[in-house]
């Protein structure tokens, strides 16, 4: 799970907390359900932000219009990509939307599908 450490470094503002939270959403939403631990990860993460539903209510009303907010930190990057990663493995499969959409953040990050593969496979390996 994040750490508060990692949260409080990286994540030292309400804007960057929400961006964090909006990526985790978009994922989240990618297959178009969220299931049980997906949303029990999500209210995890937004009550280790310590986000209200105030802060929360814009990203929800906003989905269609919504789109990854890339970190400018190379080690809050890579943070929020194993936590995107740990969202698409709550429900034990990997859906390609999903993949997908975290492949597009990869990118955007600046690093490769191979990189990505390797993170799921880490991860997948650590939770089963």
């Amino acid at each position: 799970m994040v750490t508060t450490t990692l949260i409080d470094t990286f994540l030292d503002t309400k804007e960057k907390k929400i961006a964090y939270f909006q990526n985790l959403v978009l994922v989240a939403i990618a297959d178009r359900y969220i299931d049980e631990a997906e949303s029990d990860f999500l209210l995890t993460i937004g009550e280790q932000l310590n986000l209200s539903e105030e802060d929360t209510l814009p990203i929800t009303d906003n989905l269609a219009s919504l789109s990854f907010v890339i970190p400018e930190d190379g080690m809050q990057k890579m943070l929020e990509l194993q936590t995107l990663v740990m969202m698409v493995l709550q429900d034990g499969e990997v859906e390609e939307r999903e993949y997908n959409l975290c492949l597009e953040y990869t990118h955007q990050i600046g690093y490769s599908k191979e990189t990505l593969d390797r993170l799921i496979s880490k991860l997948a390996n650590e939770q089963g």
